[in-house]
């Protein structure tokens, strides 16, 4: 589990809600990481629910009872549906079938979950499970376009092997995944309303069609701050080197090779509306190209047939960014072998930017933990190491603290 799902989640009231759906049995997995993630969960379940999972289930998994019925005696007052909504954090309804959205959408209130729904304060989640049919039926489509403008969040689906036997969108989001959702969302705002590019991985550039030169870098950091930013608010463009890493949700991702593409792609974006208010240049972006890649496979013909390779400057991204009449905010990366502070001060003149974040140790490519120093005009911070979730998330709070006011 992240750091962000552990400190957004922990001694949250979140209302579980679980409707009638196969996918019902991942709830009780979802409470149980709901839980370990710092969270108190107390579950709603819709009738048709129990004949999926038993409320006992629940109640054994979460250590509170189960409430199913809107006119539950042990509520003093007889009226459950406002009572235990009122100081929850958040409702999330996961599964949510069809008709549970069906009735949010339209206001019906004609079981316990829908009347709490109803009268609710707090936000509503819905992580929508259905077979791909229901789905994609207009009617289910009007329903959830309709609870979006309303302000619900819609958590998913996804495409996947659903339990008819076919595949196809309306899977529900695994319950790891819906953890990390409801982490980001009750994650503090502080770049809300504002639009964040980022560079993450390693570039690549050709030698021939079989060979290149590249980097370590696994663009774990990179994505970690696109994330991050997601969750603080922002709009957050990603523009990403050969990577498998999956694409942070809410995030727009563009895919490029060498230096060059990503280049190119990050004029595109700036150039773009809306306007850019930070640029976050994490990528380790190769800093020379072949200057002429051969179009065919260079062939070995002996052991002291060597080629001869010559080499061009790519462009540099961050300098040419930061200087821009319609410069965004800059944030550079730099990773050092010696002098980390004073190469790392000299770099950040050189290109321009407020403020360069230093990898400390080379080493930290690939892994899930690392340590930074953050370099500005009055000198240097030293973020002690931890995962790359946690100092992202520190260094986003840094990025919205020093970003100038629209």
């Amino acid at each position: 589990m992240c750091y962000t799902a552990r400190m957004n989640l922990q001694g949250k009231r979140i209302l579980l809600g679980v409707t009638g759906g196969v996918a019902a049995y991942k709830a009780a997995e979802l409470a149980r990481e709901l839980q370990r993630a710092g969270a108190h969960v107390q579950v709603v379940m819709t009738e048709a629910a129990t004949r999926f999972v038993g409320p006992v289930t629940f109640q054994a998994l979460t250590g509170e009872p189960v409430f199913t019925d809107q006119w539950d005696v042990r509520i003093a007052n007889n009226m459950a549906h406002i009572e235990l909504s009122r100081t929850a954090d958040a409702i999330l309804v996961a599964p949510a079938t069809a008709d549970f959205l069906a009735k949010a959408a339209h206001g019906l209130a004609d079981d316990l979950l829908a009347t709490m729904c109803l009268a609710r304060e707090c936000p509503l989640l819905v992580a929508p499970a259905m077979n791909r049919q229901m789905w994609l039926h207009p009617a289910t489509q009007r329903n959830v376009a309709r609870l979006a403008a309303d302000g619900v969040a819609i958590l998913g689906p996804e495409s996947g092997e659903q339990a008819c036997g076919e595949t196809g969108m309306g899977r529900m989001l695994e319950p790891a995944g819906l953890v990390d959702e409801l982490a980001d969302f009750l994650a503090p705002k502080p770049l809300a309303g504002r639009r964040v590019l980022l560079t993450a991985g390693p570039t690549y550039e050709p030698i021939d069609p079989v060979r290149g030169i590249t980097n370590l870098s696994s663009g774990k950091m990179g994505f970690a701050i696109a994330r991050a930013c997601r969750a603080a608010g922002a709009q957050v463009t990603l523009v990403a080197g050969p990577t498998a890493l999956a694409t942070p949700r809410g995030v727009t991702r563009i895919d490029v090779r060498t230096a060059q593409q990503m280049h190119d792609a990050v004029m595109a974006a700036l150039d773009a509306p809306p306007r850019t208010d930070a640029f976050v240049a994490v990528a380790a972006v190769a800093d020379w190209r072949v200057a002429s890649p051969s179009e065919r496979k260079l062939k070995k013909s002996s052991s002291h047939d060597v080629p001869k390779l010559e080499f061009v400057q790519n462009p540099d991204i961050l300098a040419t960014v930061a200087r821009r009449a319609d410069a965004p905010w800059c944030v550079g990366f730099a990773a050092e072998s010696e002098d980390l502070e004073a190469n790392g001060q000299a770099k950040r003149i050189a290109k321009g930017v407020p403020l360069l974040v230093a990898n400390i140790g080379h080493e930290t490519f690939g892994r899930d933990e690392n340590e930074l120093l953050l370099i500005d005009e009055h000198g240097s911070r030293r973020l002690p190491r931890a995962d790359k979730a946690q100092l992202a998330q520190a260094l986003v709070a840094e990025i919205a603290q020093r970003l100038p006011r629209p």
